[in-house]
C-alpha cells in the first residue's frame, strides 16, 4: 500500500530537520531557505510524493519533528 507525503511548503521555516533525517527525500532550497520535497508534484500550494511502505517510518519521523507542522503523511 502506498502512502503520500504532503508538504505545505509556504509554511516551511527552513529548520532543515527533514534534510538531516531523510536527505534522499528532502533538500534545502538555497534561493529561499525553505526545504523541497524531492521528486514531488506541486498542486494547490502543496507538494505531494507517493512513497512505499518501507519509506513510511522514516518520513513519519520527519513529520513528527517538523516544528512548522508543514509535513503530513496520509
Amino acid at each position: 500500500m502506498m502512502s503520500r507525503i504532503i508538504h505545505q511548503r509556504k509554511k516551511c521555516i527552513g529548520c532543515s530537520y527533514c534534510v538531516e533525517i531523510a536527505p534522499a527525500f528532502w533538500k534545502m532550497n538555497e534561493r529561499d531557505g525553505r526545504c523541497d520535497l524531492i521528486g514531488s508534484d506541486g498542486r494547490n500550494g502543496q507538494f505531494i510524493l507517493e512513497i512505499f511502505e518501507d519509506e513510511l517510518r522514516l518520513n513519519q519521523r520527519v513529520s513528527e519533528l517538523c516544528p512548522a507542522k508543514c509535513i503530513r503523511i496520509e
